[in-house]
Parts: structure tokens; C-alpha cells; sequence
């Protein structure tokens, strides 16, 4: 067979070379395009109500209780689940919903107890926890689907405690996840909740604040302390009245309950089940659930083979996707694009 000429072997090579290049060109190209980032709008932009309309989901969970889904984008657009955390609502995710749902399907519900999701007659723990994202899943991923899923904080204990509680459908619905500002275990031993200098509040007292039902009002005492304890100390004023409006929304009885049940939560268990490419993000000023339980998340993910990448933000607190909305949307395009993007991209 005739060997081929230098100048094939080139030409053949600079083909491959102008067709990785092209591939690389459009793998960018696509990845940017309809996703907005908070940069490139006016500040606080993506904090404003979505001009796009959801579809809202009817959902009714086996013990009768009806959970607000709502899914924002293209229904053929690959999927984007969000859980969201403690006293927070499906409001929570407005930054993500602005950002992506214009390449997305951008699909996201209220916790049990919380925005316009019931209460339900279940005791509150990680199964229903679990049990309700599972639902949320098959009533919103197509079979033959895969979705990346984001938690935020008790959002992200859902999508732990639906790992240990439903492994296979880990394997049906998820091509990846996303756990931001959580943990496992331990919650009320590492939160930081008053200065250093006052000590910490001891766990018995920390346990009676979570499960207090009582009411929340509006004034710059309760805006200070949610400054305080949910976010950094350079977060901006709008970045905060966002967060307290939501956090206000929440009923003292669903706050209570679920204060009460977080603070026994211990679901180490379910990181063995999540066996996909997880990426595990914190801020360094998170109070509530400070870099500590990122990096044993981390560490545990790591020996079972599945941690994408550990991601630790300077100077960002708890609400880390309202107060650093571009460097969390970028991880959730990572892992929604990783399995499309060209070597060396």
C-alpha cells in the first residue's frame, strides 16, 4: 500500500484540526446561547419576576399532599431540577429561572410546608424529603431523560436523602448534581450563628430556635439578623430584602416543623447511592452550614469516585446562588454540558 505524502499526512491533519476547532467554536457558541448572565444586565437584573410563564405541574403526593411544581422553558429542553432550602419557596430560584430557562428546561417546586406546597400528614424527615423529590422527578422528567439537579441547603439534604432512599432512580433521572451550602449531619454542632466572640449557641438552645413556630415580622431587626445569619457581610442590600421577603413567606408552623427535623437529620448514607458526577459548592462566610461540611461531603464523594469538583466561593455566605449567581450557574452548566463537550474544551 503506497505510504501517504507529507503533504496528505498535513493536510489531513489540519482537516481534523479545523473540524476540532469548528466543534470547540460551536460547543461555546451553543453553551452561551439564551443563557443570560448577571454580568452583562444592569445589577440585581435576574432578580426581578420571570417574565416567562410556567407551566405549573398538578402534583398530589400518596398521603394526599398537593406540591407546587412549576417548569419554566422549552418542555424538550434538557432538564434542570432545583430544590431549595429551609423556609425558602420555588422563589428562591428566580436568579437560575432568569438565567437559564431560555436554553433549559428550568423545573422547580416548593418544599413540603412551604411557598404553596401542603403540609401533608407525614412526619417530617429525609424520607419525605426523598419521597417528594422523587415524585417531583417522575412527574417531570420524561422516561428515557436525564436532568441535572441543584439543592440548595435542605434542597440539597433532599436530593442526598432521595439518593439513599431511591437509587435507581438516581440511575433513570440524574446525569448529574449540584450540592450547594449543605450537609449531611451535624448540622447545629458547626453553624456559627452568633460572633466568635460570644461563643456558640449551645445545641439544645439552637435546637428550641429552629422548632420555635413563631411568627416573623418585617423590620430592620429581623433584616440584620437574616443579613447576619444567611448571608455574607458584602452582600447587597437587594441581594437581602430578595432572601427576606422569601424567608418571611414562610409559615412559623412548616418552619418549626422542619427546624425541629433538621436538626436530628443524619443522611451520610445516601452519599454512597449518588453515583454521579456531583459537584459540591460553599461559601466562605456561610454561618449555616459553614465550608467544614463541604469538604467532608467532599472527601466522602471523593472515595466513592463520584465528586466532580469541589467549588469554594471567597466571601460568599448561605444564599450563595442569589449572592453569586453566575460562578453557580456556571457549575450547573458544567455538569449539564460535560458529557457534550469536545477534548481539550
Amino acid at each position: 500500500m503506497k505510504k501517504p505524502s507529507r503533504r496528505t499526512t498535513l493536510a489531513i491533519a489540519g482537516v481534523a484540526g479545523a473540524a476540532a476547532v469548528a466543534g470547540l467554536v460551536a460547543y461555546r457558541a451553543r453553551r452561551r446561547r439564551a443563557v443570560v448572565r448577571a454580568a452583562d444586565r444592569p445589577p440585581h437584573a435576574l432578580l426581578a419576576p420571570p417574565t416567562v410563564e410556567p407551566d405549573v405541574i398538578d402534583l398530589t403526593t400518596d398521603d394526599g399532599a398537593h406540591l407546587n411544581v412549576r417548569a419554566y422553558g422549552d418542555p424538550d429542553a434538557d432538564p434542570i431540577v432545583l430544590s431549595h432550602g429551609w423556609t425558602c419557596n420555588a422563589d428562591y430560584w428566580i436568579p437560575q429561572i432568569n438565567a437559564l430557562a431560555g436554553r433549559y428546561r428550568v423545573i422547580t417546586y416548593d418544599q413540603r410546608g412551604h411557598g404553596r406546597s401542603d403540609l401533608g400528614t407525614r412526619t417530617f424527615g429525609p424520607d419525605v424529603l426523598a419521597d417528594d423529590l422523587a415524585a417531583v422527578l417522575e412527574a417531570t422528567v420524561p422516561a428515557g431523560r436525564k436532568a441535572v439537579l441543584a439543592g440548595h441547603s435542605m434542597g440539597g439534604m433532599s436530593i442526598i436523602a432521595w439518593a439513599g432512599r431511591h437509587p435507581d432512580q438516581v440511575r433513570e433521572k440524574a446525569s448529574g448534581v449540584l450540592l450547594a451550602s449543605t450537609g449531611t449531619d451535624s448540622l447545629l454542632a458547626e453553624a456559627a450563628l452568633l460572633p466568635s466572640r460570644l461563643g456558640r449557641v449551645q445545641e439544645p438552645v439552637a435546637r428550641r430556635l429552629l422548632g420555635a413556630a413563631l411568627p416573623l415580622v418585617a423590620s430592620p431587626v429581623t433584616t440584620r439578623a437574616l443579613k447576619y445569619v444567611a448571608l455574607a457581610p458584602g452582600s447587597s442590600t437587594a441581594e437581602v430584602a430578595f432572601c427576606e421577603k422569601i424567608v418571611l413567606g414562610c409559615t412559623p408552623r412548616a418552619r418549626g416543623n422542619w427546624g425541629t427535623a433538621l436538626s436530628a437529620f443524619d443522611i451520610r448514607d445516601g452519599l454512597d447511592h449518588l453515583t454521579v458526577p456531583t459537584t459540591v459548592l460553599v461559601g466562605t462566610a456561610d454561618r449555616l452550614t459553614p465550608p467544614v461540611h463541604a469538604r467532608k461531603l467532599a472527601e466522602t464523594l471523593k472515595t466513592c469516585g463520584h465528586l466532580e469538583r469541589l467549588v469554594v466561593l471567597d466571601g460568599i455566605g448561605h444564599m450563595s446562588s442569589v449572592e453569586a449567581i453566575d460562578a453557580f450557574d456556571d457549575e450547573l452548566l458544567h455538569l449539564a454540558e460535560r458529557d457534550r463537550m469536545p477534548a481539550g474544551a
